[in-house]
């Protein structure tokens, strides 16, 4: 969990909360090139989230891929697949709901 004075992100709560800025690893994919990629989120579409590898930024279908991102001390599971919005729309659907 990543908390400070008015702000608390969690696994409970990652799908009304920014990803830019989180670590990440693709654990499932329709393409098997991309599990195993780890890096940082640098942007989000409404269809894309761009990792920073070491090897460059990847850019991953959201409907392809679920990811594992690293929370403070916590790892919590993304399945992008559920999550087609826009990020401001995004927060705003799951603005009161548990992570997907």
């Amino acid at each position: 969990m990543l908390k400070s004075k008015n702000y608390c992100i969690s696994g409970q709560n990652i799908a009304c909360h920014e990803w830019i800025g989180l670590q990440a690893s693709v654990i499932e994919s329709t393409d098997k090139s991309r599990v195993g990629l780890k890096g940082k989120i640098v942007d989000e579409t409404k269809n894309l989230v761009v990792i920073e590898t070491e090897k460059g930024e990847k850019r991953l279908p959201k409907r392809e891929v679920r990811l594992v991102v690293s929370i403070g001390d916590e790892d919590a599971l993304l399945d992008c697949g559920k999550f087609g919005q826009r990020p401001e729309d995004r927060i705003k659907y799951f603005g009161g709901r548990q992570n997907g």
